[in-house]
């Protein structure tokens, strides 16, 4: 399949400024795939993703988790866990990121990179969590972590920062000396 430029070298058609542009032109170079689980973006996220032609190249999928119960059945988060500390939790998204990986697995090879969203989006409290409290996993072959963040706005607002904050944390891991902004 051939990329257009920008998929390609991240430089025509504004990808500079663009970060999913800039992404799917790093993902491509690399030869990774991704694939992404999310909560409280509820697709935002993948949608940004699949928005750049050329996306298909590197984009497995998406898994929107909302229910809890599908973060456990679908993408193998620890159910204690769940039951113990709720969905907003730092190793809730890390589990999510590790499950999403071979939950996306294209002919037997799960994504190189797993992304996570999870957090309260409000207007209310959840899991003992503040409205604006967000956590990001991030996985690959070697392990996983999780990011925690903390935004202020209303439920758009958060989600739409959330997706931000996970395209320029994946931007950071693939451009080196990068520092998300």
């Amino acid at each position: 399949m051939s990329l257009p430029r920008d998929a390609r070298d991240g430089e025509a058609a504004g990808a500079g400024s663009d970060p999913a542009a800039r992404l799917i032109a790093a993902l491509t170079r690399r030869g990774l795939r991704i694939g992404v689980a999310e909560s409280l973006t509820g697709g935002l996220l993948v949608a940004e993703l699949i928005r750049i032609p050329g996306a298909s190249a590197v984009v497995s999928g998406g898994v929107v988790a909302y229910d809890t119960a599908v973060k456990r059945t679908l993408l193998g988060v620890d159910a204690a866990l769940l039951a113990r500390e709720g969905a907003v939790h730092p190793e809730v998204a890390r589990q999510m990121a590790t499950g999403v990986r071979a939950a996306l697995a294209v002919d037997g090879r799960p994504a190189d990179l797993g992304m996570a969203t999870t957090g309260v989006a409000g207007p209310d409290w959840q899991d003992g969590r503040a409205p604006g409290t967000v956590y990001l996993g991030i996985a690959d072959a070697e392990g996983a972590e999780a990011i925690e963040l903390e935004f202020d706005g209303d439920r758009a607002a958060i989600r739409a920062a959330t997706v931000h904050a996970a395209l320029e944390v994946l931007l950071a891991r693939l451009e080196p000396g990068r520092e998300p902004e």
